[in-house]
């Protein structure tokens, strides 16, 4: 496996970092991600017109990059600023599209691709725990589409999205697999209830309620009972890029703790030229090149056959999940009291690690997941 990205990855990390770094300092970024919005939408337009949206789908969606590799390169530097404007939101939904829409459908993607569109998977609910095909939200037919009814929570920038991918039940059990739909609808459709609020990471959540939403026939995305496949491959995408997005994060705190441990000093020496710290640190490194290497891993397979790209998703979220959480402890330690004030950005970046775990399946959910995918494999 060739390590190297290409010129043109390489040309769009560098840009993307050089502008999250100029134009995404910290102050800006705390005020954008705790204010009320939780996006500046002057930066997601100037993120559109760098590529950055567009780098995550392929020529024939209307973008130019879409790999495993392209999502990597965008989400680790979007990492590396705690940027937290809704391009998860907008590669998952995108992908979806992009994988069973029709022509019409498939057009909606150009908008999420120039910033205009601001677009929310609406899929969890209160009590799926992550399981993608738990789903309690009814879809009924109506005269000339859908009615939709039931809740989503914890819906990415759900208060502020101009469109709703939500996943509903037209048939079938609540936890089975078979008969789940996806629908598109507007955020300001009739019957839509949005409630937001703030995440403790930065950015903003919500929880959505369908009182007997109407939808047409044509809100229907891919077939009918058919979502869950579809579900697999939008939340594989989102898995790998939140996977790439806590690298970036790791190698930030991994930064910072190394000039603090060169620069403070006790006993008149650096605290680096202690034994101790030297071996907690080199066991941190090493680890986030394990992460980095999952990450690699993830993003060859993602346009690979369903059980190997499942397997090694499932297996870099573990990955990242242990390590996340090891990494925001270890650098908070390494810097004492002051680790955790909100003054310093490294406090912020510890939130974001340990909350990428929740994100789209935790540590032991993906575990259990990984290893019941292996049996699979198996038979």
């Amino acid at each position: 496996m060739n390590f190297e990205h290409t010129e043109d990855r390489r040309m769009l990390a560098d840009t993307l970092n050089r502008f999250v770094s100029e134009q995404y300092g910290f102050e800006t970024r705390n005020a954008i991600a705790y204010g009320d919005v939780g996006m500046a939408p002057a930066l997601w337009s100037q993120f559109a017109e760098l590529g950055a949206i567009g780098a995550l789908f392929t020529e024939a969606d209307g973008g130019f990059g879409g790999a495993g590799f392209d999502i990597a390169v965008v989400f680790e530097a979007l990492g590396r600023g705690l940027v937290v404007e809704p391009f998860l939101g907008a590669l998952m939904v995108g992908r979806a599209l992009a994988a069973v829409g029709t022509p019409a459908q498939k057009a909606l993607i150009a908008n999420l691709v120039d910033g205009s569109t601001v677009a929310a998977l609406a899929h969890d609910e209160p009590a799926s725990h992550y399981e993608l095909n738990r789903v309690a939200t009814r879809a009924e037919r109506s005269a000339g589409g859908w009615t939709l009814s039931g809740a989503k929570a914890v819906v990415l920038q759900g208060d502020h999205a101009n469109l709703l991918l939500v996943s509903a039940r037209t048939a079938g059990e609540v936890d089975s697999a078979d008969g789940i739909s996806l629908f598109l609808v507007p955020a300001d459709a009739a019957g839509v209830g949005r409630r937001g609020m703030g995440r403790m990471d930065g950015g903003r959540v919500a929880e959505i309620t369908l009182d007997k939403v109407q939808v047409g026939a044509d809100a229907l995305l891919g077939q009918e009972g058919q979502g869950l496949a579809t579900l697999e491959i939008a939340v594989g995408a989102g898995v790998l890029a939140l996977c790439a997005e806590a690298v970036g994060a790791m190698e930030v705190a991994k930064r910072d703790t190394l000039e603090y441990l060169q620069t403070r000093k006790q006993f008149g020496v650096a605290i680096g030229s202690f034994q101790a710290l030297q071996h907690r640190m080199a066991d941190l490194l090493l680890e986030i090149e394990q992460s980095r290497s999952a990450v690699i891993n993830a993003a060859a397979a993602l346009d690979g056959d369903r059980l190997t790209r499942e397997r090694a998703l499932s297996a870099a979220k573990v990955t990242i999940g242990r390590i996340g959480a090891l990494v925001a402890e270890e650098s908070i330690q390494m810097h004492g009291g002051i680790g955790m004030t909100w003054e310093l950005p490294l406090s912020h970046y510890a939130k974001r690690l340990v909350m990428i775990d929740h994100e789209l399946g935790d540590e032991d959910h993906h575990l259990a997941r990984f290893m019941a995918l292996g049996r699979e494999t198996a038979q």
